[in-house]
């Protein structure tokens, strides 16, 4: 949160919200009344720039984010939201459920999704993002796991999710990756992933920058 220097004050904080719609603006139609939504953290962009036209909004100059520049969820009454920014929440999901989903889990399938469909993918830092990923991937695929730090904790967590190898990321696995997704907000990881990688790999940066 360092880099965070400018919020709007004052500020509700919280930037995954799970509610349900109590009221409608006159130009909302993707939504009805009583509909459950999430909130993620981009609350709203610009529209018309080249990022946005492009389907790239998260690169908007003139983008706000919820719990930073918009008020959050951390209110005990309501939030208000732009539609175009909310998702459909199925019941099958409790709202504890859903609300990492806003943050962690779209930066975990943002990343997943870049890093193309390989067999041997490398995931360094195992936070939030990247365990909701091999949930998902590393125990169905058999793929690897590098944790640069919380190293006891975070290679237990890792094997038990189904990684087949997990450790420090200054000892890169003996065959290399068909992709490696960067988590940690570690400049230094970047070149560990790129010799890590074979030829033609991919190395997706999905943390937010220190």
């Amino acid at each position: 949160m360092a880099k965070l220097t400018q919020p709007k004050l004052p500020l509700v904080p919280g930037h995954e919200i799970v509610g349900t719609i109590a009221d409608l603006g006159d130009a909302v139609t993707r939504f009805k009344i009583g509909d459950r939504v999430g909130v993620p953290w981009l609350g709203w962009t610009c529209g018309n720039c080249s990022f946005c036209r492009a389907g790239q909004e998260n690169l908007c100059d003139q983008a706000k984010f919820t719990g930073y520049t918009l008020d959050g969820g951390y209110s005990r009454t309501y939030a208000v939201a732009d539609q175009r920014f909310c998702f459909p929440i199925p019941d099958f999901y409790s709202d504890a459920e859903a609300a990492p989903l806003l943050c962690a889990g779209l930066i975990g399938y943002r990343s997943l999704v870049k890093a193309g469909n390989g067999k041997r993918l490398g995931i360094y830092g195992f936070g939030a993002a990247a365990h909701r990923r091999a949930s998902g991937k590393v125990s169905t695929a058999g793929n690897l796991c590098f944790h640069p730090a919380h190293r006891r904790r975070s290679k237990k967590f890792a094997l038990d999710l189904g990684a087949v190898w997990a450790g420090g990321s200054e000892r890169p696995a003996a065959k290399k990756l068909d992709a490696a997704i960067i988590f940690a907000p570690v400049g230094g990881l970047v070149p560990q992933a790129l010799k890590a990688v074979g030829k033609g790999g991919t190395v997706v940066c999905g943390g937010i920058p220190a």
